[in-house]
């Protein structure tokens, strides 16, 4: 699995962007597709999956609840983070990542993209 991460920027406290992770080399609807954000000096942490079982299911984290969303387009093959109301605090390169398997480990990773929120 081959994936492409884009969307990163700068914008100021209170604005938004949207992510797309575009994904080939396997049949992308069976993929647990998820975006993690590591800040400098930090670990990497999960922002929000999606799985995609007929229905799409999500998760996030506390700290991104209610302000981002999750999607994915089966026939584009493309994941999607929305970010809105965007803090400071946000400002991490952001990677997708892909689980073949459903509920275990990712193993395929994008190249990340960063966003970066200013005050």
């Amino acid at each position: 699995v081959q994936l492409q991460a884009y969307g990163g920027g700068l914008v100021q406290a209170g604005g938004s962007l949207r992510l797309s992770c575009a994904a080939s080399g396997r049949t992308f609807s069976r993929l647990r597709m998820a975006w993690f954000r590591q800040a400098p000096g930090k670990e990497r942490e999960l922002v929000a999956r999606i799985t995609w079982s007929g229905v799409s299911s999500t998760y996030y984290a506390d700290s991104v609840k209610g302000r981002f969303t999750i999607s994915r387009d089966n026939a584009k093959n493309t994941v999607y983070l929305q970010m809105n109301s965007l803090k400071p605090e946000d400002t991490a390169v952001h990677y997708c990542g892909a689980d073949p398997q459903g509920a275990g480990p990712y193993d395929y990773w994008g190249q990340g993209t960063l966003v970066t929120v200013s005050s």
